[in-house]
């Protein structure tokens, strides 16, 4: 399996997954016109990271802002990583906001509650 890698553009992120270290990235802008299509590779990508998991799995997440349709995508993203949690593997997510942006440390804090993975939400 490789690497997921998608290079960001003005309204998608970059996307950096290392099935190696299990460290994975999203981060930038996720405001594309079809949220759905941008992240069904990745979703797909998950699928099979899940059957064959790094030991240690840390996603790291550092969005400017996102729509309501990446929002939908980005808890399909925790779901995977709840699977691979329940099959005993360590998954952390790290949730990253600026010290002035209100909305995305609640939007951390509201993920947080939604998905069963630990979840640090951290001000840069």
């Amino acid at each position: 399996m490789e690497n997921f890698i998608q290079e960001p553009g003005p309204k998608t992120p970059k996307i950096f997954f290392d099935v190696s270290t299990g460290n994975f990235e999203l981060s930038g802008r996720s405001i594309p016109e079809n949220s759905v299509e941008l992240y069904k590779p990745v979703l797909r990508w998950l699928d099979e990271y899940v059957k064959q998991p790094a030991l240690s799995t840390h996603m790291t997440i550092k969005l400017e802002y996102f729509n309501t349709t990446s929002s939908k995508c980005i808890i399909d993203l925790f779901r995977r990583l709840e699977k691979v949690k329940k099959q005993g593997y360590e998954v952390k997510v790290t949730w990253y906001y600026e010290e002035e942006d209100e909305d995305m440390k609640e939007s951390g804090e509201d993920f947080r509650e939604i998905i069963h993975v630990p979840m640090d939400i951290v001000k840069l």
